[in-house]
């Protein structure tokens, strides 16, 4: 019997049909001489310390480092009933081809279950990046050899183990050396968590840290035959910063005054220059996470699951877990047979669909970027937009204006800076004048970013200016002399917490670590980062405010109490470097998990019997026994819970109180080993 094994049932169901396998079984489809089923994402999963030694369920520092001389996974509870109807089918297997996601992840969880079962028969590995039929049928005529995917489990084995490794040991250190100090709380650590989480407690500390700084512009209204156009005015460098900001309200009011008495402005000099802009790459996850955030509003979470729905269900998409907006040079074969399907699904394209040139190769197909996968691009076969909900049908939009803006000439603008003198002041006027819209035909100009200094600034804003020339007077019809205040970062919102994360190197403070990294190279990967940013705020480190995302006061306990390589975004980009060193065959799996866990007791025996500073937050009276509460994280995020817990287990929901009325009190816990 020849058996796929699919990551889930839909991917089960849309292979199956292709085989000819439509036979419902137990957890399973069959056809003639062929099985398909699935795994229900994972199956099993690593084994927690106490499934290696009871004693190990209370924790305690004295039985730290944790670290399994032979590792162990177990069946997960909830999928049990299908395990069994794997393992089943395994045992009468006698070809076995591997179906999961084209990731490393998929090939973690298919290949713990192989293992775990004992399969030795022959495997092939199913390498889907759509599920459409098309794609499917494709895919089933090359096969991949077995081997060649293999160095992906060990890759993700190797993940796995890390994250278990620092999880299960600095987790239980910093929470027991935490209840030693007063903090009630688990204090839970992770590869990948805790750097993530370092990002945005900077980020809320330079917010609050940062001192206003007044400082002055003038704006200019200019007219000239009958045209208005604005100028800015440009101070001298003796009161300006280095960004070019007047600091001396004196000298901006007394160049106001000299440019209204002057009345008018002469030209000194035009400058354009034509600017050519090819079009953008089709989407990898984190650049659309990052777009959907900003234009749509939507969380990176909720950005993953639309677009896994519209791989799996809609089968409009391809797969979307990518790290790459590039596309291999093959699939430009295909472009005819995209671009007349996109057109069925979607009839109203047809004005734009005439000006597309379909033999144009963008730098989109590039073989030598391409990665275990492509960029996220429409499928071969027309899909319903009708089935779509709102959110899916935008993000849908998004994805398939990147494609179509490959085949549109390039967008080209002539950009002209102007510079004025009036009264003795210098001013300088911008312009924009589009020559050819080309790509932006269907994307839109973007935002500008957040965080500039001055809201109001219309220097850098778009404006088409009148046909100017050296030695030209120009009317004065208005100066405004504004008063502003500079600015501090803006919080973070979930897709610029996704793109500092993709972008970690420049974080780095390390001149040697910095060299190392890739510019590539970042916390987490495509497939996981979602998860992390969804996993702090269920855990209640990270708090929703808006489309803002802020550190919670646990948050700034686990950063200050945790050793700062635990927070350094460099460690764990540096974790994924190796990663990808195993994937590729330059370094084995057990010198990887041997360096960690050397890490790991190094660590231990580091901070084993410190002492931690923690400022314990107080909140309100207890309400069953009236002593102080302090703030605990829950799986509902963060409540007050009893100081005197777990003797009272008084609790009450934040909103009950807050500690900055309550009050705190810095705790440091001493040299005790008693176990929690």
């Amino acid at each position: 019997m020849r058996l796929f094994l699919c990551e889930k049932p839909s991917q089960g169901k849309d292979i199956g049909r292709i085989l000819g396998a439509t036979q419902r079984g137990e957890g399973c489809l069959s056809g003639t001489g062929v099985t398909v089923t699935w795994c229900i994402g994972h199956l099993v999963e690593a084994a927690p310390p106490e499934v290696y030694d009871a004693t190990l369920k209370r924790w305690s520092i004295e039985q730290l480092p944790i670290i399994p001389e032979q590792w162990r996974v177990e069946v997960k509870p909830k999928t049990a009933t299908q395990f069994k109807v794997v393992k089943a089918l395994l045992a009468k297997a006698t070809q076995l081809v591997i179906a999961t996601d084209a990731d490393r992840e998929g090939e973690l969880i298919a290949r713990e279950i192989i293992d775990l079962c004992g399969y030795r028969g022959p495997i092939e590995r199913l390498w889907l990046s759509a599920l459409n039929d098309a794609s499917i049928r494709a895919a089933l005529g090359k096969l991949r050899p077995s081997a060649e995917t293999l160095p992906m489990y060990y890759s993700a084995l190797a993940r796995s183990r890390a994250d278990w490794l620092v999880g299960m040991n600095l987790s239980r250190l910093f929470t027991v050396l935490g209840r030693q100090a007063g903090y009630d709380g688990v204090l839970s650590v992770g590869r990948v968590q805790t750097p993530t989480l370092k990002l945005v407690v900077d980020r809320d500390r330079a917010i609050a840290a940062f001192v206003s700084v007044p400082y002055w512009a003038i704006e200019v209204t200019l007219s000239v035959g009958g045209q208005v156009f604005s100028a800015q005015w440009s101070p001298p460098e003796t009161c300006t910063d280095d960004a070019g900001r007047c600091l001396q309200q004196p000298v901006a009011q007394q160049a106001a005054q000299q440019i209204r008495a002057a009345d008018r402005a002469q030209v000194v000099s035009v400058e354009t220059e034509r600017v050519r802009e090819g079009p953008p790459l089709p989407f990898d996850l984190g650049t659309l996470q990052e777009v959907c955030s900003k234009q749509l509003g939507l969380d990176v979470q909720e950005t993953l699951e639309i677009a896994q729905a519209l791989y799996e269900t809609h089968k409009a998409t391809t797969y979307p877990r990518s790290d790459s907006g590039y596309l291999p040079e093959s699939m430009f074969a295909e472009v005819p047979t995209v671009l007349d399907s996109l057109l069925k699904t979607d009839p109203t394209l047809a004005p734009i669909m005439g000006q597309l040139d379909r033999n144009q190769r963008s730098r989109a197909w590039n073989d030598g970027k391409v990665t275990a996968h492509h960029g996220i691009i429409p499928t071969l076969e027309p899909a319903s937009i009708s089935a779509m909900s709102a959110k899916e049908l935008a993000v849908y939009r998004l994805i398939r204006a990147h494609y179509l803006a490959q085949f549109l000439p390039h967008h080209e603008f002539d950009r002209t800076e102007v510079t004025l003198t009036c009264g003795g002041q210098d001013l300088v006027a911008t312009g924009k004048q589009v020559v050819v819209a080309g790509w932006r035909l269907v994307l839109a100009e973007p935002a500008r970013e957040g965080g500039a200094d001055d809201e109001s600034d219309t220097a850098s804003r778009a404006q088409v200016l009148p046909p100017l020339r050296e030695d030209l007077a120009c009317q004065v019809a208005n100066v405004d002399l504004k008063s502003l205040k500079t600015l501090p970062p803006k919080p973070y919102t979930q897709g610029e917490l996704v793109k500092s994360m993709k972008g970690a190197a420049r974080f780095v403070t390390d001149p040697r670590l910095k060299q190392k990294l890739k510019d590539t190279t970042g916390i987490g990967t495509e497939a996981t980062r979602a998860n992390i940013i969804s996993g702090l705020i269920g855990r209640g480190y990270l708090v929703k405010k808006g489309r803002s995302i802020r550190a919670s006061d646990a948050a700034f306990t686990l950063i200050d109490a945790v050793p700062a390589a635990i927070a350094d975004p460099g460690t764990t980009a540096v974790w994924e470097q190796a990663l990808d060193m195993i994937e590729a065959g330059q370094l084995t799996l057990d010198v990887f998990i041997d360096k960690q866990a050397a890490w790991i007791s190094q660590l231990v025996a580091q901070h084993g019997s410190a002492s931690l500073s923690i400022n314990v937050p107080l909140g309100p009276g207890c309400p069953l026994c009236g002593a102080p509460t302090h703030q605990r994280s829950g799986k509902s995020g963060p409540f007050w819970s009893c100081s005197r817990y777990p003797d009272c287990k008084g609790t009450l929901p934040v909103e009950s109180g807050a500690s900055k009325r309550g009050g705190s009190r810095t705790r440091r816990g001493g040299g005790s080993r008693k176990g929690v």
